[in-house]
């Protein structure tokens, strides 16, 4: 692993520590610059295939839709299908004849570059209306020795970005050192070996982190959460290898030393978001969680 490759990652991890705890609108905003990068290179993905979405249309929208997001969650799930009918109807109207790939690319951009990391925002917002301490809706704690006390938004958000870390690190280390079995063509450096670990990494890290945050039946509740954040972050991870192999491009950008693009570093986080956020606001209160 190249030094460039761990010093942007730990500049990451604690960019995303701090933005995290902080919340509000400081949040959204942070998410917004890289939803912007990852959209351009969503387009530049698509391009390459002779594709001709409604590029800046699609991206006003997304991030229109990350800003509601932030606001309501009904709201932004009103406003996607007005998004959706927004660029059929510029692209319906533009001087050159659109075809079906510009317009399934157009909305497919619109869902995976602008829907699915909304709910992130969504997550991170529950509970932050009445912890709020800084301007814009911003938080930061008085005292580390409660987790309880934190915004329920803020601990979840911040597991769940946890469990996502221990499953790619942990992907990452057995499949280099002890992965034998190739699992997708997709990804070829992928292995089975790996990607089971990644998932029992997750599901560690998730069980002790229902544990201290008192969920009812922590140890089920913890395992089926980690499991769940597991394969989510590998399907995404396998989602944009496979849209870089048919662009015949290795990473999707050069945004990051090391690490290739904005695409390549938070394709783990675009199926996980939604999932953990329902799995907290309908799965747990089933439980007798509040």
């Amino acid at each position: 692993m190249s030094w460039s490759r761990i010093i942007s990652g730990i500049v990451g991890v604690a960019l995303a520590l701090g933005i995290t705890i902080v919340g509000g609108w400081y949040f959204t905003l942070v998410l917004a610059i890289m939803y912007y990068l990852g959209h351009l290179e969503y387009i530049d993905l698509v391009r390459a295939k002779g594709i001709a979405p409604a590029a800046k249309t699609t991206l006003a929208l997304s991030l229109a839709l990350l800003a509601i997001s932030t606001v309501s969650s009904f709201l932004a799930d009103a406003f996607l299908p007005i998004a959706g009918t927004c660029i059929c109807f510029y692209l319906l109207f533009k001087p050159k004849l659109a075809t079906i790939s510009d317009i399934s690319a157009s909305i497919l951009g619109l869902f995976y570059v602008g829907y699915l990391p909304s709910y992130w925002s969504r997550l991170r917002s529950l509970g932050s209306a009445s912890s709020a301490n800084l301007p814009l809706g911003g938080y930061w704690p008085d005292s580390w020795n409660d987790i309880q006390a934190f915004p329920k938004g803020l601990t979840i958000t911040l597991l769940a970005f946890a469990c996502i870390w221990a499953a790619d690190i942990g992907a990452y280390i057995v499949g280099k050192f002890f992965g034998r079995t190739r699992l997708s063509e997709i990804s070829p450096k992928k292995t089975v070996e790996g990607a089971l670990f990644g998932v029992a990494g997750s599901s560690t890290v998730a069980t002790f982190g229902a544990c201290a945050l008192g969920w009812p039946a922590w140890l089920i509740t913890g395992l089926a959460l980690g499991m769940l954040i597991g394969i989510a972050s590998l399907l995404g991870d396998l989602t944009e290898s496979l849209m870089k192999r048919d662009a015949g491009v290795k990473d999707s950008g050069n945004a990051i030393p090391g690490h290739g693009g904005i695409l390549d570093r938070i394709d783990s986080y675009l199926f996980t978001g939604p999932l953990v956020f329902y799995f907290f606001t309908l799965l747990l209160p089933l439980l007798g969680y509040s």
